[in-house]
């Protein structure tokens, strides 16, 4: 009988221990970080199709989203799809394409981490030449493979509400494991006095 005792009181620890971990795998995934799979090749070369990365859910809890940052997004067209994407420009600033280069008020962007020119659409948001001022609450975002990603070009800037987290590590392959690093200077990733929706995005959360 204690032989039969003991064994209950062993699956009993196990299944306790389970259930803790289960529980803290449900609060982590639903509030710190989730892991995605990188799908198609909008973010060639800096993410490949198949590329397996973790998203910061709290990131924007402390501090605002930031120019060269990468997220993860609800899709405009369907919520139940999640797009990868990087941010060019934030509330407040112009954004125009010419000629294939990028233009943030009134600077040409220095993207080093692109293969080839910025085409615009037909039919899309942006028209070439055309200045766009991204609104309060919005962001203004662009796959890094200019010709094949569907992004602000194509749907316009996209709410800070639909953003899910920031991508900030990349966990597979191993030859690519590490951090994701902003390409831009650190004096370019935010203005702060333009900035002030922040504080929205945050209540609204």
């Amino acid at each position: 009988m204690s032989g039969l005792k003991t064994i209950i009181e062993f699956v009993m620890d196990i299944l306790e221990t389970v259930v803790f971990i289960g529980s803290l795998f449900i609060v982590v995934y639903l509030f710190i970080l989730q892991p995605n799979q990188v799908k198609g090749a909008s973010m060639d070369p800096t993410f490949n199709s198949g590329d397996y990365i973790f998203t910061s859910k709290i990131t924007y809890k402390f501090r605002q989203p930031e120019r060269g940052d990468v997220v993860v997004f609800k899709s405009p067209k369907n919520p139940d799809i999640e797009y990868i994407k990087r941010i060019i420009a934030i509330p407040g600033d112009s954004v125009s394409i010419k000629d294939g280069q990028v233009f943030v008020n009134g600077s040409i962007l220095n993207e080093n981490y692109i293969n080839v020119t910025t085409n615009t659409w037909e039919g899309g948001f942006v028209k070439e030449g055309v200045l766009v001022t991204v609104p309060q609450n919005y962001l203004f975002v662009l796959g890094d493979n200019r010709p094949r990603s569907s992004d602000s070009r194509e749907f316009g800037p996209i709410p800070l509400s639909s953003i899910i987290g920031q991508v900030f590590y990349r966990y597979f392959p191993a030859s690519k494991m590490g951090t994701i690093n902003n390409p831009f200077p650190k004096s370019f990733h935010s203005t702060l006095n333009i900035y002030n929706s922040f504080i929205t995005f945050q209540s609204a959360n």
